[in-house]
């Protein structure tokens, strides 16, 4: 991958796409219309200090967050987080179409959502988890961006910055509602998902493949299906009601309690078995979720 290209502000962003200096330089919402660099300029690698929340409606070539692909397609929303690299593969900027809304952190200090808009996993999503929006959602965010734009270009007074950040926590939760309803209508795509992360722990619970590898991260266990560890989440949140976190130890303890009651193996061999670095760790698991030690536990079999 070439060296990315850093941009440290909104104003240098403008001046990159050759538009007016931005009317406030911690946010600014422009229209891909209205860039006038040279038709044959080539999009590449990018890294910002900012976030960056779009709209694309056309676009040809491929846009790459991450390490995987964004599917672009039509109507489609992505969200970058600042100091990400986005690579850029054959999109010409005079073909790009879309609306763009880009906001520096600063903005956002003293407000709660300073810290809460890390919360929004869909800022480090990959590449395949684009947000893809109805005509009607479509049509919801494009209303809050103008008026976004409507009041950045307003004269400043003591209301601004409030109604700016009340419009942007706004626009932040119904992309949050929509991807919420996209991981419901996509059932097909996330039941496949689930099939996949199912076999994947099937292959970790074989043999002896925990005591020797030890228990799979969240963040592996992502990376083995080519998704982000928030995007698994927030799907499995969606369709079980937990965490991969949460749902692998539920895994861990099904193990546990079929080799409490079939084997002889001690608690001790069990713990290491479900490839736990200590025995007090799988103890204190286990009575956390089952209320009973696992001694108690076996005994009941007794």
């Amino acid at each position: 991958m070439k060296t990315p290209e850093k941009v440290t502000s909104i104003t240098a962003l403008h001046h990159y796409l050759k538009l007016k200096k931005p009317s406030n330089p911690l946010i600014s919402v422009f229209d891909f219309n209205d860039v006038s660099v040279d038709p044959q300029t080539l999009l590449s690698a990018v890294t910002t200090d900012f976030y960056v929340v779009a709209i694309k409606n056309e676009c040809a070539g491929k846009f790459k967050y991450g390490q995987q692909y964004y599917d672009f397609e039509d109507g489609i929303m992505y969200f970058i987080a600042p100091h990400q690299v986005v690579q850029f593969e054959n999109i010409l900027l005079s073909e790009v179409k879309g609306s763009v809304l880009v906001i520096h952190p600063d903005f956002l200090q003293g407000y709660p959502l300073a810290s809460g808009i890390k919360n929004y996993g869909y800022f480090s999503y990959t590449a395949n988890e684009a947000l893809h929006l109805s005509e009607k959602e479509e049509k919801t965010v494009t209303d809050i961006l103008v008026n976004i734009e409507r009041e950045i270009e307003a004269n400043m007074d003591g209301y601004t910055q409030d109604l700016l950040i009340s419009n942007i926590d706004l626009l932040l939760k119904y992309c949050d509602r929509f991807y919420n309803r996209q991981f419901l209508t996509r059932k097909k795509v996330n039941h496949d998902l689930l099939t996949q992360l199912e076999n994947l722990l099937d292959d970790y619970f074989k043999n002896e493949t925990l005591a020797i590898v030890g228990i799979p991260s969240v963040q592996l266990i992502a990376s083995q299906l080519n998704i982000s560890p928030n995007y698994l989440s927030d799907m499995l949140r969606t369709h079980t009601g937990q965490t991969t976190q949460q749902h692998i130890q539920n895994r861990l303890i099904e193990k546990a309690k079929e080799l409490l009651s079939t084997t002889n193996m001690s608690v001790s061999e069990i713990a290491y078995h479900l490839g736990f670095e200590h025995p007090q760790s799988f103890h204190r698991l286990f009575k956390n979720r089952t209320t009973v030690s696992p001694v108690e536990f076996r005994k009941s079999f007794n």
